[in-house]
């Protein structure tokens, strides 16, 4: 926990770069499972190296997996299962992904269009509800800024989730990311690359530097 606020960083390829997060405090390792990232990483080389990884809460990433797949990665042994869909998909399949690794476990990302918040019947069928920002091709990724204002206005009427930003998240922007939304949770991934999947050190360190300065910690 990095000043009272939870830091997941995200996009991990490398066991390098995994250490670097531990080191800087990050309390959740994220690895996006979805083929169709340019941060893809199979469950095999994930499994080759669990053993090495630091001990902080592993986040599988995905996007609107089948259940086979959901359920060979909690075999696999991550923690949490943060999943991205469209807004609309039917609530069905939702509550299959969240029998699968229960509520507790499951990470919602919903993809909001402007003007459209997080549908209320995915409410029960989570804990955590991430925030990212919207593109019409694709499920995060985008370097872009979310909505804070949107994100803010969703954990005020909902206190009882926890709610996760993301979306263009950097050294120089999280400080004002952390004022107008007042998130308590964070989620970088690209802000703090050298390269899509390979981590740049110093960035990451900045981006935690910056947090705590914004908070006057």
């Amino acid at each position: 926990m990095i000043a009272g606020i939870r830091l997941k960083v995200c996009g991990l390829t490398s066991y390098v770069d995994a250490e670097v997060a531990d080191h800087c405090g990050a309390d959740y390792l994220g690895f996006i499972l979805a083929p169709q990232s340019p941060r893809h990483l199979g469950l095999e080389q994930f499994r080759a190296m669990a053993a090495r990884l630091p001990d902080r809460r592993k986040v599988a990433v995905l996007v609107e997996p089948a259940l086979a797949d959901l359920a060979a990665m909690k075999a696999a042994g991550f923690d949490f299962f943060q999943i991205h869909f469209r807004h609309d998909l039917l609530i069905a399949t939702v509550a299959g992904w969240a029998e699968t690794v229960g509520a507790e476990r499951l990470w919602l990302a919903p993809k909001l269009p402007p003007g459209v918040d997080v549908p209320a019947a995915l409410l029960p069928l989570a804990k955590f509800f991430l925030i990212d920002t919207f593109h019409v091709l694709k499920f995060g990724g985008t370097g872009e800024t979310s909505d804070w204002a949107k994100f803010a206005r969703h954990q005020t009427a909902h206190p009882e989730k926890v709610w996760i930003l993301s979306g263009g998240l950097n050294p120089d922007n999280i400080g004002a990311a952390l004022r107008a939304s007042g998130a308590k949770f964070v989620d970088v991934n690209s802000g703090v690359e050298a390269a899509p999947g390979v981590k740049d050190h110093a960035k990451l360190q900045r981006f935690v530097a910056a947090m705590r300065s914004a908070v006057g910690r």
